[in-house]
């Protein structure tokens, strides 16, 4: 009897904890589908807003900036801190034919002066640009487009949020197996923010989303799509020492990459050629 209580007492617990996971998550639709056709359904947690998030980015992104002007590590190179905030605008300009909300985020760019071969932005379109990826890379301005324009789609598709409310509905379904066995388990939104941003993979889902939308805002910003390729190809080439670049290790490159790139770019030509008239 004690083991037939025992089994139905861990049933119960798993019970509880599924049903924590799907708690408070619901189906939300962040950007419009674009020309690339990005429309996969997104869940996310009534724990993480998306004002939450924002805030919590604007804090740490201001906290970054700050510290890099301090060590003198912050738009060192005026020409090439113009140069990736030119491509920036040029890119933002775009981001209303994904979502209109997002042309009156309150942007931000700027070039962080680190050997890192890196870029990312944060919820709520704080942009950073390591001058390594300048350096090393010597991307054209349309390679360059290729990569803010990829990291930008992550801000428009919320794809930061979305980590989060997995982690935060995890963090649920650890209370619920808390109260029930004693442990404890906390959560936090900023630790958290920093945890997808920085320390997590994407998944390859959303690099694709990504991939394709930053694609397609960069034809539709005057910048040859094809050049997505050629940028995928150059990380290849740095990835071959001893270390794959700090881009690469939470941007998994791979043929079938290449390939959807080269696909994706042939389908938007006919804006990149229209955009350059």
């Amino acid at each position: 009897m004690k083991t037939i209580w025992f089994l139905k007492r861990g049933s119960a617990i798993a019970a509880l904890a599924g049903s924590a996971l799907l708690a408070g998550c619901a189906a939300v639709q962040t950007t419009d589908s674009g020309t690339v056709g990005v429309d996969r359904k997104q869940y996310m947690s009534s724990l993480v807003s998306e004002q939450a998030l924002m805030q919590e980015a604007q804090k740490q992104y201001t906290g970054i900036v700050s510290q890099a002007k301090a060590q003198g590590a912050l738009d060192t190179d005026a020409k090439q801190a113009a140069r990736v905030k030119s491509i920036a605008q040029r890119l933002i300009a775009q981001v209303g034919v994904f979502r209109p909300d997002a042309a009156q985020w309150n942007w931000e760019v700027h070039v962080l002066n680190s050997d890192e071969v890196n870029a990312w932005c944060m919820p709520g379109g704080k942009i950073a640009v390591y001058s390594g990826m300048i350096n090393q890379l010597k991307p054209t301005d349309a390679e360059l487009a290729a990569v803010i324009g990829h990291e930008m789609a992550h801000a428009l598709r919320e794809h930061s949020r979305e980590q989060v409310s997995q982690q935060m509905a995890a963090d649920v379904g650890l209370s619920v197996l808390s109260a029930l066995t004693g442990s404890s388990a906390t959560s936090d939104l900023g630790g958290k923010l920093t945890e997808v941003m920085f320390t997590l993979p994407n998944s390859r889902t959303h690099e694709t989303e990504a991939d394709r939308m930053g694609v397609e805002l960069a034809a539709r910003a005057g910048y040859d799509p094809r050049a997505a390729v050629t940028l995928w190809q150059k990380m290849g080439s740095l990835s071959q020492g001893s270390s794959p670049p700090e881009f690469l290790s939470t941007h998994p490159s791979a043929a079938t990459r290449t390939a959807d790139l080269t696909k994706i770019a042939e389908q938007v030509m006919p804006l990149y050629q229209s955009a350059k008239k």
